[in-house]
């Protein structure tokens, strides 16, 4: 087998990300704990978010916006501005959230783009993964970045076409078993599962059964020894 492209994803594969949204999400409820309870507060934002996906697409330009809807259908009479200012303050945090990359990144992404052509391919927000790409100090390491509005098998297909041989020799790995994994195999590349300790819920799905093209890692440092293997 020969393997000449391999497509890192970016948040919670790289760098933390899904644990400031969470930090941010509990900042949320405190916000509205006159409003409801918990439970309510955080299923109401997320079937906003849900909703808001095909409008406003990934990242914390678009949950802003999913917070502030949530809080004025919570708050009887809308929400008061003292809210909608506590709701973007968090959002501006989140977005100047100083980048912190995952242990072992550093010399694996160096190590990968010895060998192989590396491409960097997420969702979300492209001035706010831009910065954090730059802010991580590995975008020289990468032949190309995507950042796309959805990860799809038309997506892989694309992408390992226009920066590789295809994806029949392409290494997809990343966090999320829907967006990073499930896709890439359907386009015919190898997808490789690296968990990270939360994950969102939008992102959550089976794992494929008797898929000779799957493999779970426990940390991206098992990498390259992997793709190695397959190689021999």
């Amino acid at each position: 087998m020969n393997i000449t492209t391999v497509g890192l994803d970016a948040d919670d594969t790289l760098w933390h990300n899904e644990t400031i949204f969470r930090l941010t999400h509990a900042r949320f409820v405190d916000l509205l704990d006159d409003h409801g309870d918990a439970a309510t507060i955080e299923a109401r934002l997320a079937e906003t978010e849900q909703r808001n996906l095909r409008l406003y697409g990934y990242g914390v330009k678009g949950f802003t916006l999913s917070m502030i809807e949530t809080a004025m259908e919570l708050c009887d009479g809308g929400a008061p501005p003292e809210v909608v200012r506590e709701i973007l303050a968090a959002g501006r945090e989140m977005l100047a959230h100083p980048v912190e990359t995952l242990p072992g990144v550093d010399e694996v992404v160096s190590e990968l783009a010895e060998h192989y052509r590396l491409v960097l391919i997420t969702k979300g927000d492209l001035l706010d993964q831009e910065r954090k790409l730059a802010a991580s100090g590995l975008g020289d390491r990468f032949a190309a970045v995507e950042i796309v509005s959805e990860k799809d098998r038309a997506t892989y297909d694309r992408v390992f076409a226009r920066h590789g041989t295809g994806a029949a020799e392409a290494v997809m790995a990343g966090n999320s078993m829907k967006s990073d994994v499930l896709p890439a195999i359907a386009a015919g590349a190898f997808g490789v599962h690296i968990p990270y300790h939360v994950t969102w819920a939008h992102e959550l799905a089976d794992a494929p059964v008797n898929e000779p093209r799957y493999v779970s890692l426990s940390r991206i440092g098992e990498l390259p020894d992997w793709i190695a293997a397959i190689e021999a």
